[in-house]
């Protein structure tokens, strides 16, 4: 066994699942994150199909069921609140819009942690600067100055993947804005949505919504339809005022929503966009999750995707020796058709989602509203079965001896 030092960059999802099944096969897992810590909030996350199995694998299903958002489904309203439309959890079996099994992303994220940190380095509050690939390992340089040599660099950071701008290229080789914008952040709890997802729909492509989470509080959604904006991705105040200005004259709930920005303790705002790159790898290093092919929110599918690509490209390391071209190679081939199904935009993409005028808008509650009957019914039927688009293959864990050499990453 060969390549036993496997340097991971990003500790959300993808990253500590990944780590979690290096260690299984033998590896030696080290994580960077350029966060001080564990990131909290973000918007509830869906464990479907095959993303579920892998999470059954891990052993972390009970866990994760203690943590899970009890959300009876998602309900569509007018400016006055005011039901117009509404799927339950229940319907599709549990894989419909609102999947039988959500939970906050911070909340999987520390549950992955917790199943890590014992056996995993986690190196936060740091980046990788540089990447200097050779014949027998990659020599990182860091943001704190630090210089170590790993075998292997996994980029599991997210759609503005570091490790693919300096592996791959830019960004804009690879991301593909869908036309808008979309943001999260924590709100109290107003007490009245009876585990209810409500979403509002405003002319000019504008989506507002609030869920319930955990705790006594609620995670809210803003999102509008945009052509591209220039904005500092570090700057929060330019970012909500961006979101003030989408929003203005919005009703129903959202001047509560836009009062609570300032106090939010876990703001996010991004572009709604997919990932594509060509090929995962570039020597030894890698790509998984978002940053190598992220599916947009549209999709729901972020989750699965990237504990699925944990699960496979771990055990694909393992089964190849370490061989890293010939298991980055079986990766992607195992990946590909899954990956392709899951990028598959719902019906109507963003139009759909976020219609423009008071019409669109009524077309869409009324086609909701059919979701339950045929022949809607079979067309979704067939959108949510994407999550078992693939057979886990079974990774024999015993049978992979510890990789040789396999020390933390030697310090250069």
């Amino acid at each position: 066994m060969t390549n036993g030092s496997v340097l991971i960059s990003g500790a959300s999802i993808a990253g500590p699942a990944l780590a979690y099944w290096l260690r299984r096969h033998g590896f030696t897992p080290t994580i960077v994150e350029v966060a001080p810590g564990l990131r909290p909030g973000g918007q509830a996350v869906d464990l479907r199909g095959a993303g579920r199995e892998v999470v059954e694998r891990m052993g972390l299903m009970p866990r994760v069921r203690e943590d899970r958002v009890d959300e009876r489904g998602v309900a569509n309203v007018d400016a006055n609140g005011r039901w117009t439309s509404q799927m339950s959890a229940d319907l599709f079996g549990g894989e419909g819009i609102v999947a039988e099994i959500e939970i906050m992303r911070g909340d999987l994220t520390q549950i992955l942690y917790d199943a890590t940190a014992g056996e995993v380095e986690y190196l936060f509050a740091d980046r990788i600067t540089e990447l200097h690939q050779g014949d027998t390992g990659v020599q990182v340089h860091f943001a704190s100055g630090t210089v170590r040599t790993f075998d292997l660099v996994v980029g599991a950071d997210g759609v503005h993947s570091g490790v693919r701008r300096l592996a791959f290229g830019p960004e804009h080789e690879y991301v593909r804005p869908l036309g808008g914008y979309t943001a999260y952040f924590t709100v109290p709890n107003p007490g009245d949505l009876n585990d209810w997802f409500l979403m509002y729909n405003a002319p000019g492509g504008r989506v507002a919504g609030i869920r319930p989470e955990r705790g006594g509080t609620a995670k809210a959604m803003l999102s509008f339809t945009s052509p591209h904006l220039e904005y500092d991705r570090r700057d929060v105040h330019q970012q909500q005022r961006l979101l003030t200005d989408a929003f203005a004259g919005v009703g129903w709930r959202v001047p509560a929503l836009l009062a609570a920005l300032p106090d939010a303790p876990d703001f996010f705002f991004d572009s709604i966009c997919q990932v594509h790159v060509p090929n995962w790898s570039r020597g030894r290093v890698t790509l998984l999750g978002d940053a190598g092919y992220c599916g947009s929110p549209l999709t729901g599918m972020g989750t699965s995707m990237a504990l699925v690509g944990a699960y496979v490209l771990a055990g694909e390391l393992a089964s190849a020796g370490g061989d890293h071209a010939l298991a980055f190679a079986r990766y992607q081939e195992v990946m590909r058709d899954y990956v392709r199904q899951c990028q598959e935009l719902p019906p109507g993409g963003i139009g759909g989602f976020a219609p423009q005028s008071r019409l669109m808008i009524w077309a869409r509650n009324q086609s909701m509203r059919m979701m339950g009957h045929w022949p809607m019914r079979d067309i979704l039927a067939r959108q949510f079965q994407k999550a078992d688009a693939i057979t886990l293959p079974d990774y024999t864990t015993g049978s992979a001896a510890r990789p040789h050499g396999a020390a933390q990453g030697q310090v250069g």
